[in-house]
């Protein structure tokens, strides 16, 4: 640890009704009081108030809440100025610096305790629920909370409803009095819904005030627990937790002494605070891990993108019923992709192109009928299908010195992957395979159990604990958001929850707005596998009857590596589709994965953001311009550059005539030589974007 310093102050508090603790910069302060007995927060930024006064408490089952008739027993006070190194991240190094007031609580109907645990950084609060050991309280069941955010006004919000299986939608940007999910139209490719109510929307929820502050909630460490999603009361502006429940309708089973995970309340007058915020990862507990060489940034390439356009299948057989009658051995369609040569053929581009690794999707058996049944048991995560010879794979994989990244999809079934868990990554040992990509499409067995429940919490946690023990590394798809356990398990190195780029291939797609408002909520909790560098924008190319295509330009789609972080970045596209484009292409064979600094230079939720990044034991930097539906033109000063050095700035942009829907593959390179002192005009066109890699001159 560098730059330690701890100190506590313990007294006990006659009397005493309110608390106050400010951030070390002092624009952030929290107050905290008992309202006759019952717990009461609000917070303020620079003197104004962002949060008013917000319930605080935890409902039980069978037994008395948590809520209510309280006395401050005592309180310690304690300031913290740190940092540590992630093992893969946006900086190599994090600051830890915040404020803690630790108030213990009494209820003296039944001489119960619960500590309510605050931390005021520069850039918000976070809070959390201490249930300490004691003779009253052992085994409980936690039937709500009732914490408040209580706001000031009726601000600007982005919004996507609280659904306990899904986070794939597409924002809303509206007023916070307009949140009505019965109001949306639902028809967006998304398969499995199952929303919380009229008024639910999900945390991470980004607001902006008519005052120009940026507002945002959020929680951090779910371990144990399940996903705080929010109801709003869309007349009073206020936001209360909704916990979501298990298949009985309880929200989490615990037993003393444990912890409820951080609630957070970000804020700043400035929106790069919030989007470069690490608040969420320090809200985290250390790495379990002590020896973390093996845990590497991977680019890659694979058999995914064909399927989603229609160019081939999962399935090998097309249908379950396309058996021979006479041995039952399943037909094959002549559509599968996951065949032995066409993946030799994608390990050829990834050794040609410099890519780390190749990923198969569709490979084993069970791909006929996975999908919508709710079966129990439909792959067994070992079995490849007859075309596809996985150690022939492996071989011909090692002797071009590529890796081969597995794919588990459960189709929901988690109790069968966790019955198979440790076959399934003993296989891959035996071959070689360093990272899976795990999915969990469909309804969720064991039956009732939702997505975001503490069950599958709990499930999503264990896979990567348990894939440490085998030293992989995992990329989770359609799991619960994370909330900075990448800091604890630096294995888990990614994860999808959200809409991904794939929703562009056959759906009403992503907006142009929405790669811009990811940052500010989702990617606030871990690395994101959105999977970009679509290249061939229009799907009519593959089916003239097709009308659906990526929401950006080409260049946008370089910007994305930049701008949605990810240790684990795809090449997305067909390698035909590169090869048309080598010299756009070569920004994604430069472009880094692991970083030493990132610099936020512009941001606006909903409308733009551009990064830049210098690559860890490099001197190269790399920039990502992005916008929405609307054109942009900036002008960005390079003082981020090291002094005394030249550099070749290699400039991706839309070209003038560039337009996401009317041009979106029009592009220009152009190469300049710049300092620290120079600046770059750049011209974004409607869902457009630019990419700059900067390269020292000797």
């Amino acid at each position: 640890m560098k730059g330690f310093i701890t100190f506590f102050l313990t007294f006990v508090v006659i009397g005493a009704i309110a608390q106050t603790i400010q951030s070390p910069s002092g624009e952030v302060s929290l107050n905290f009081k008992l309202d006759n007995g019952n717990p009461v927060y609000s917070v303020s930024y620079k003197g104004k108030a962002v949060i008013k006064d917000s319930k605080l408490g935890v409902k039980l089952k069978d037994a008395e809440g948590l809520t209510s008739g309280f006395k401050i027993e005592s309180a310690k006070d304690r300031k913290e100025n740190s940092s540590w190194q992630p093992v893969l991240g946006e900086v190599a190094t994090i600051a830890n610096n915040y404020h803690e007031l630790a108030i213990m609580l009494v209820q003296e109907k039944g001489d119960r305790r619960l500590n309510l645990i605050f931390r005021v950084f520069d850039e918000g609060v976070a809070f959390r629920y201490d249930f300490p050991k004691q003779q009253n309280l052992n085994y409980f069941i936690v039937s709500e909370e009732v914490t408040q955010f209580n706001l000031t006004a009726d601000h600007k919000t982005f919004w996507i409803p609280g659904d306990f299986d899904s986070q794939e939608y597409v924002y809303n940007e509206t007023k916070f009095s307009q949140i009505d999910t019965d109001k949306l139209n639902l028809n967006n490719g998304i398969a499995l819904k199952s929303i919380g109510g009229k008024y639910a929307v999900q945390s991470p929820l980004q607001m902006k005030t008519d005052n120009g502050l940026y507002l945002n909630i959020f929680e951090a460490a779910t371990v144990n627990y399940p996903v705080m999603h929010l109801t709003a009361d869309v007349k009073n502006f206020g936001l209360t937790s909704l916990l979501v429940p298990n298949a009985i309708g309880d929200k989490a089973y615990l037993q003393t002494p444990c912890v409820s995970p951080w609630r957070t309340i970000m804020v700043s007058d400035d929106a790069r605070d919030i989007v470069g915020s690490k608040m969420i990862l320090n809200l985290n507990e250390p790495s379990k891990i002590d020896d973390t060489s093996w845990i590497k940034p991977m680019k890659y390439v694979g058999i995914w993108w064909e399927m989603h356009i229609g160019k081939s299948t999962w399935d090998y057989a097309g249908s379950q019923n396309a058996q021979n009658a006479a041995t039952k051995d399943l037909i094959p369609s002549g559509k599968h992709g996951a065949t032995t040569a066409n993946t030799k053929h994608y390990i050829d581009f990834a050794a040609k192109h410099g890519f780390d690794g190749v990923l198969v999707e569709g490979w084993n058996v069970g791909w006929e009928d996975w999908f919508g049944n709710w079966k129990e048991e439909v792959f067994d995560f070992v079995t490849p299908y007859p075309d596809f010879d996985i150690k022939a794979v492996t071989d011909y994989a090692k002797s071009k010195g590529v890796k081969m990244i597995m794919h588990h999809e459960t189709s929901g079934s988690v109790a069968n992957y966790e019955r198979r868990l440790d076959r399934a990554f003993e296989n891959m040992i035996q071959f070689g395979y360093p990272a899976v990509k795990s999915g969990y499409v469909g309804r969720i067995i064991p039956r009732g159990e939702f997505h975001d429940g503490q069950t599958m919490v709990n499930h999503f946690n264990f896979v990567a604990r348990r894939a440490a023990d085998y030293k992989l590394m995992v990329n989770s798809h359609e799991s619960s958001r994370p909330t900075g356990y990448s800091r604890t398990y630096p294995n888990y190195i990614a994860a999808e929850a959200a809409r991904g780029n794939e929703f562009n291939g056959w759906s009403s797609g992503n907006p142009p707005m929405h790669e811009t408002i990811l940052p500010f909520t989702r990617l606030l909790g871990g690395p994101m596998d959105y999977t970009p560098g679509i290249f061939e924008i229009k799907m009519n190319v593959y089916d003239p009857k097709k009308t659906e295509q990526v929401h950006t330009t080409l260049a946008k789609q370089l910007a994305l590596y930049v701008t949605m972080y990810s240790p684990l970045q795809m090449a997305a596209d067909l390698p035909e589709n590169y090869e048309k484009h080598l010299d756009a292409f070569q920004f994604i064979k430069d472009v880094a994965a692991d970083w030493q600094d990132s610099k936020y230079l512009e941001a606006e939720p909903g409308d733009y953001l551009t990064v830049v990044r210098k690559a860890k034991n490099s001197e190269k930097w790399f920039l990502g311009a992005i916008t929405d539906e609307n054109a942009r033109a900036t002008t960005l000063a390079l003082n981020f550059l090291p002094k005394g050095q030249k550099f070749k700035a290699i400039i991706y942009e839309d070209g003038k005539d560039a337009d996401w829907q009317k041009n979106p593959k029009s592009y220009n390179i152009r190469t300049i030589e710049v300092t620290w002192k120079s600046k770059i005009k750049l011209a974004l066109a409607p869902g457009g974007g630019a990419a700059i890699s900067f390269e020292p001159m000797k």
